[in-house]
């Protein structure tokens, strides 16, 4: 099951990718993908009959961010030893916690604006978990149960505003754009194998991240329990787990994001997402 957004910035509609790969307007349904809406129970009864009743969508339209009503936007940092090892960064003995703000989200093909000041623009490619409802200190063993789905997210970072000065990390990652969602997200039943998906980022054709969820240091259920631990989590809130290895700040020069730069990011069964610098 795909769950997606689609229309104009600001004037998107709730809509279902269909198996023939045809979105669906699910607008009579539901008015937005957002609340009590991303509520499992409630995303369950999105049977094939149901959406096959649902009208066709004309044309290519562009595809927003997948959810609506974000109000915690939490990041986990260095849940890939690959990635610790690359950033010159010891593997956390818990998870690394910092917010990006939710209006730093997007939609998966949008073009990102090079913010003014700006010298060191990165990419991070990372599967992000959607939360559909309310969990405040829940058992790791039932997490799960209170997410509406995953999906793509490209942690977009500006490697000098998080690292340098006073080394703030929500400074880095929370502009207007940097962060793209989707296309498209899908409930965790739907995912046959959540601890071994691909994940693979590319700049300008070129393969700079190429990783695994086999390899994350703190998966899915467990950082739903240990965030919820320190706040509630509501529906439309996103958890975005780590990156693997790759990103620009790790390379021998470092490399960083020009405008012009086109950035693809891909997980297994979770959509495609390309991004132009601007």
């Amino acid at each position: 099951m795909k769950f997606l957004r689609y229309g104009p910035v600001g004037e998107e509609k709730p809509g279902i990718l269909d198996q023939q790969g045809n979105v669906r307007d699910v607008s009579a349904h539901v008015s937005d993908w957002s609340g009590d809406a991303l509520d499992p129970s409630h995303l369950a009864t999105f049977d094939q009959a149901k959406i096959e009743a649902c009208p066709y969508v004309e044309g290519t339209p562009r595809l927003g961010p997948c959810i609506a009503g974000t109000r915690n936007f939490i990041a986990i940092g260095l849940n890939y030893a690959d990635h610790a090892e690359e950033a010159g960064m010891q593997t956390p003995a818990e998870p690394v916690m910092f917010s990006k703000a939710p209006s730093s989200i997007a939609g998966p093909t949008d073009d990102l604006a090079y913010p003014k000041g700006a010298t060191k623009l990165d990419w991070e490619v990372e599967l992000a978990m959607i939360i559909g409802k309310a969990a405040y200190q829940v058992d790791e063993k039932i997490a799960l149960d209170h997410v509406a789905g995953f999906c793509i997210c490209n942690d977009i970072s500006e490697r000098a505003w998080q690292l340098e000065g006073t080394g703030q990390w929500v400074k880095g990652k929370s502009a207007p754009g940097f962060g793209p969602l989707g296309p498209w997200f899908t409930p965790p039943s739907h995912i046959p194998a959540l601890n071994d998906l691909d994940l693979n980022l590319k700049v300008n054709g070129e393969i700079k991240q190429k990783g695994s969820t086999k390899t994350i240091l703190f998966p899915p259920a467990f950082l739903i329990s240990y965030v919820s631990r320190f706040l509630q989590l509501e529906p439309g809130d996103i958890i975005t787990t780590g990156t693997p290895a790759g990103v620009g700040m790790g390379m021998k020069p470092p490399q960083f994001l020009q405008e012009g730069d086109v950035i693809e990011a891909a997980i297994t069964g979770l959509g495609h997402q390309k991004t132009r610098v601007v």
